[in-house]
């Protein structure tokens, strides 16, 4: 199954959807939009994949992505064994910008709000007060009809657009104003491991890229991500492997191969570790 252009608000004759969605497991494909997309994750838990991030996700999992960022949640295996009583439960809003038409984004009252949806390009995870105050909005907002659901998704960006409980999901493009120059050498090493990720990358060489040492390069990686060069290496490979079991009939070791690993058994077991599935499980749920 190859990665799926789709145009979401053609399909539900609507530039503004609110939807509640409950499954036995999610089942919406490796795809991207133009649309904006606020997910609340109300009960479940897996893996989801946004751009070339790979990370859990549970009940309570609230993100914000910007138009054309390829994403895909995937239920734990468990899921897929027909056990009555899981279920995948979410609210998700759908809208185009462009609704609102370009001189809407002139108004110097809508500066913030533009730097919110530069900012979801990357992927925005949603934590804390902020969290718990849009997820009650969004369970209002399934109660709106009309205008009022315009309302109330202006009330929501606006809240998105004054909050500080947000994180980037995408690595690649993280920035750091008062820090650029320990910025640029990961911005370096990012677009390296994107190009490059079939490789072998060492520590050492990688390192160098980043004229660091290596214990100088591990301490800035892991300060600046929250996680080790590997597991982000992993992330990669792994989030690549997955487009191409979506996309090309390829054979697992071939893809283990095209995406850095040595042997299939290491690929398998970090494959799992990431996704929480092995790569023939994956293939066959999404070809289901």
């Amino acid at each position: 199954m190859k990665i799926e252009k789709t145009e979401i608000t053609p399909r539900l004759n609507s530039h503004i959807s609110v939807q509640k969605r409950e499954e036995a497991f999610f089942q919406s494909p490796f795809h991207f939009h133009p649309e904006l997309e606020l997910v609340y994750i109300v009960e479940s838990y897996g893996k989801r994949i946004i751009g070339n991030s790979v990370e859990h996700f549970q009940a309570g999992d609230m993100v914000f992505l910007g138009a054309n960022i390829p994403h895909v949640w995937l239920n734990d295996e468990v899921y897929y064994q027909g056990i009555n009583k899981l279920k995948a439960k979410s609210i998700v809003v759908y809208f185009n910008k462009d609704v609102l038409g370009p001189l809407f984004y002139e108004l110097k009252e809508t500066n913030k709000i533009n730097a919110l949806f530069s900012q979801a390009i990357k992927g925005l995870s949603i934590a804390g007060k902020t969290n718990l105050l849009i997820a009650e909005k969004l369970k209002n907002l399934l109660k709106k009809k009309d205008f009022d659901i315009i309302v109330g998704l202006f009330e929501i960006l606006s809240i998105l657009s004054n909050s500080k409980d947000m994180t980037c999901i995408n690595n690649e493009t993280y920035t750091l104003v008062d820090d650029q120059s320990k910025t640029d050498r990961l911005s370096v090493v990012y677009k390296y491991v994107k190009e490059h990720y079939s490789e072998d990358i060492t520590l050492i060489s990688i390192s160098k890229l980043a004229h660091l040492t290596p214990p100088s390069f591990c301490r800035l990686f892991k300060w600046k991500t929250k996680k080790h060069f590997v597991e982000y290496l992993s992330e990669v490979r792994v989030s690549n492997a997955c487009k191409c079991l979506m996309e090309t009939d390829m054979s697992i070791s071939a893809i283990a191969y095209a995406c850095g690993y040595k042997t299939v058994s290491n690929f398998n077991k970090l494959f799992k570790k990431i996704t929480g599935v092995t790569p023939q499980t994956y293939k066959k749920n999404i070809a289901a």
